[in-house]
Parts: C-alpha cells; sequence; structure tokens
C-alpha cells in the first residue's frame, strides 16, 4: 500500500493518493524517533524509543511478539496517537512515496476478486468492476512480474497459498515506486522461491537508494540482508550494524524477559 505522506514533526500521516504518477524521482529518507512513547490503554507499549534510520539503508527491527515493532510502524505512519517527535527528512523538496507491506492479508476468501482486481483496488480510484485503467497496466503487470506473479494475474486471491499472497503483497507496494518502504514480517510465508524473489528486492532497493525499514524475526536474514537491526522490546535494547550487533548474548537478552528484567534491575541499580 503506498502513499505519500505530509511533513509533521511528530508523525508522519498518509495523505491520499493520485492517479498521476507511478515513478519516484527521489531517493528515501533519514528518520528519526525521538523520546516516543506510545500508550495503549493503561499499557506502555513503547518508552523512550530513540532511533535513527539512515537514509537509503535496509534497517531491521527486531524483538518479541508485544515489543512494540508494529506499533512504532502505526506511529510513524500517524495511526495511533504517542508522545515525542518522529521526524522524516526526504531529500527533495517534496515528500516521497511510502510503501506498506502488511504482515497478513484480511480478506474475504469467497470474493470473486482476482489478483489484477486487488491490485487495481490498490493502485487506482476507479471501482475495481470496471477493470483496470490503461494508465496503470504496464505499471500493474511489471510489479506483478518482478515478485513472479503475472501468470497468476487472474487467479482469485482466495485460491493463492499464503506464500503467492505474501508476493501480492510486495508486488501493491511497488506501485507507486517507493522511496520508503516499511515492510511487516514479509518472509513469514514465503516459500524459498519467494524469498529469493525478496531478497532481488531488497538489493533492487539498497541499490535505487530506498529506505527499508523491515520488521523480521529471522535472524540469520537479518544478519545477512540487513545492513542495521534495532533490537526492540518495548524500548530500544541495541542498535547498530547488523552483522556485529546480533550476538548471542543480545539476542538471549532481547527474547528472555527473565534476562531483560535482571538487566533492568542492573541498570536501576547502577
Amino acid at each position: 500500500m503506498s502513499a505519500v505522506p505530509g511533513r509533521s514533526q511528530t508523525s508522519s500521516h498518509r495523505s491520499p493518493k493520485g492517479e498521476g504518477t507511478s515513478v519516484s524521482t527521489a531517493a528515501g529518507p533519514g528518520i528519526a524517533f525521538e523520546s516516543v512513547d506510545l500508550m495503549l490503554g493503561h499499557t506502555d507499549i513503547l518508552r523512550q524509543v530513540n532511533l535513527r534510520v539512515q537514509a537509503g539503508s535496509v534497517h531491521a527491527l527486531v524483538g518479541p511478539n508485544g515489543g512494540g515493532k508494529s506499533s512504532l510502524f502505526k506511529a510513524l505512519l500517524g495511526q495511533v496517537p504517542h508522545r515525542g517527535q518522529i521526524s522524516l527528512t526526504w531529500p527533495g523538496e517534496q515528500p516521497g512515496v511510502v510503501g506498506y507491506v502488511p504482515q497478513a492479508l484480511a480478506f474475504d476468501a469467497g470474493l470473486p476478486m482476482t489478483v489484477m482486481d486487488f491490485m487495481g483496488a490498490m493502485c487506482q480510484r476507479r471501482p475495481v468492476f470496471l477493470g483496470l485503467s490503461p494508465r496503470w497496466k504496464a505499471p500493474v503487470e511489471q510489479a506483478l512480474q518482478q515478485v513472479g506473479m503475472l501468470e497468476k494475474a487472474g487467479r482469485r486471491m482466495g485460491a493463492l497459498s499464503g506464500g503467492e499472497r505474501q508476493r501480492v503483497l510486495l508486488a501493491q507496494a511497488l506501485i507507486p515506486s517507493p522511496d520508503l518502504i516499511l515492510l511487516d514480517e514479509p518472509m513469514s510465508a514465503l516459500d524459498e522461491a519467494g524469498e529469493a524473489i525478496f531478497e532481488a528486492l531488497l538489493a533492487h532497493w539498497r541499490e535505487t537508494r530506498v529506505t527499508v525499514l523491515w520488521i523480521e524475526h529471522d535472524l540469520d536474514a537479518v544478519t545477512r540482508l540487513a545492513d542495521n537491526v534495532t533490537g526492540l522490546s518495548r524500548q530500544v535494547l541495541f542498535d547498530g550494524p547488523a552483522a556485529e550487533t546480533l550476538t548471542p548474548q543480545r539476542v538471549l537478552a532481547l527474547f528472555s524477559s527473565r534476562q531483560r528484567r535482571e538487566e533492568e534491575k542492573e541498570k536501576a541499580v547502577a
């Protein structure tokens, strides 16, 4: 899902997209999270998150379920209220295009919606039953070709496997071509072929200086593919180059609640 965010000192808001431009002209932004707090009801979801994402880098977020990773995405997109500042520094005079790939797609599997119908619904205002607008035909076909789904463009979404639906989600985030892309566990349902396609997309985004913020549980993939990694469990536990930062001790502290509590006590005493 792509959008052009407005400028904001506290968050980036997604505004309605126009139908005119399908190719972005600027590289990705740098992102700064400064003292970000987020609460749902009386529960702390994020506490004093300070984090910088370098422009044009692949930056991974890792951590336990419920650690606030998806909530950080929602704060960035302006979907939930928060305290602190989230700022995007774009290289051009105008904000660029943001693509978003959710963890899963919730829809009625019985709907007679084809892959092409779904792609049309994501990129144009024209009703799906009128078909794909001619101006979007080539970009949609190119995006589906990139993820290996063009031959299945006429298949019903409900008839696809989980991995195939995930590829379609990746394809819709390519239209318009993004400058910043947010990935929420994109590899969770992919098979081996799908993983190879995803790695090729990551390489393409890095080459074209797209900024990638990527939530992932596969730590081996993060070590191989990310430039930088942040360990997040309500607060930032570590941050640095992926290949050097994901040590066994840090991973244990991140995913072991007991270890985290002991380290927090040590910090409080110090």
